[in-house]
């Protein structure tokens, strides 16, 4: 997909389409990282987000025994 920018005074503004946000999990925040020169633009994450489920997995397969 090709976008175009669109500037706002010295600022560039990625112009995103709403099934694409919607598709990646976007909210109302978004993580930005530099891989190289590969921009990547990441859904903000909950911290602990998906604990839960692999706890459970965790003790269906009987793996969730104390380390100590």
């Amino acid at each position: 997909m090709r976008i175009h920018l669109i500037r706002i005074g010295d600022t560039r503004v990625l112009p995103l389409p709403k099934s694409l946000l919607a598709q990646c999990g976007f909210g109302e925040e978004a993580e930005i990282k530099m891989r190289g020169r590969v921009l990547q633009i990441s859904p903000v994450r909950k911290l602990r987000e998906g604990w839960e489920e692999a706890f459970r997995e965790m003790a269906r397969r009987g793996d969730d025994d104390p380390l100590l």
